[in-house]
């Protein structure tokens, strides 16, 4: 029986279970149908600005708890991401071919537009490793999204993410080569070594991070989603994995470890 850990299955409209395009996670997915009211004549959609919301006056709400639902609405209003209100319940049209999955696992919502994914943006790349630093992921998600129209371009955010991958391992991040060598003095498990260095190589050694190289291509590109992921595999989710498993033995026997290892 395979590990269904290791199960990718890609968002579908037609499952109630699958790998979310936030999070990663193969896990169930709740579906909703769409709705809509009127505004009022002349009346145009609410968009707050983010700098502005801690300037909402409230005071005419006397009760803590609705303060505090506003407030939060308003702030999520602001981000200019999609979310769901189950405050709103007056409704008066169907909106046909356009529904909302709900991730089980980070509670998150997908938008479909008939059968197709159009929130989050996501192209034909690998699933993200879920332990990719914020900031790379936003790297990697962009790179995703514009893979089909700009092959190039994804290399580049791919090559940025790489080096902010570098920094998140105590390196500048200015220069590869440098970054690896000082990596390699620090013990670097040679996989991710020889990772780097396929980075380092593929296309023009001169490239800098988030420059565009004329010779990158698709097949470029895809190399790079992959040995993001493998990276972050190797140095991030692996340590990871390990002091989950260390931090569930029984505290009688990590205290014997660490007195065994020297360790107060």
């Amino acid at each position: 029986m395979s590990d269904i850990r290791n199960k990718y299955i890609p968002p579908a409209i037609s499952e109630t279970a699958f790998n979310c395009p936030h999070c990663g996670a193969l896990a169930k997915q709740y579906w909703f149908s769409s709705h809509v009211e009127p505004l009022k004549k002349d009346a145009t959609p609410l968009i707050l600005d983010p700098e502005k919301v801690g300037e909402l006056s409230l005071n005419h709400i006397e009760e803590a708890d609705e303060r505090q639902k506003i407030e939060k609405w308003a702030i999520r209003m602001s981000s200019g991401l999609p979310f769901m209100n189950a405050e709103r319940k007056n409704i008066d049209y169907e909106l046909h071919n356009i529904s909302v999955s709900r991730c089980y696992n980070c509670n998150d919502i997908a938008i479909w537009i008939y059968n197709r994914l159009v929130w989050p943006q996501r192209g034909e790349a690998p699933m993200a490793n879920p332990d990719l630093p914020k900031d790379v992921r936003e790297d990697y998600d962009e790179a995703s999204a514009i893979l089909d129209l700009s092959p190039r371009g994804a290399a580049a955010l791919l090559r940025l993410g790489i080096q902010k991958l570098c920094k998140h391992l105590k390196e500048p991040g200015d220069n590869i080569n440098n970054d690896i060598a000082a990596l390699v003095k620090k013990g670097l498990d040679l996989r991710v070594q020889q990772a780097l260095d396929v980075v380092r190589v593929v296309g023009n050694n001169a490239v800098h991070p988030g420059q565009i190289d004329l010779k990158d291509d698709r097949a470029t590109a895809e190399k790079l989603f992959g040995l993001v992921n493998l990276i972050t595999e190797i140095m991030f989710s692996q340590p990871k994995h390990v002091a989950e498993l260390f931090d569930g033995l029984p505290e009688l026997a990590r205290k014997a470890i660490e007195k065994r290892d020297g360790k107060k």
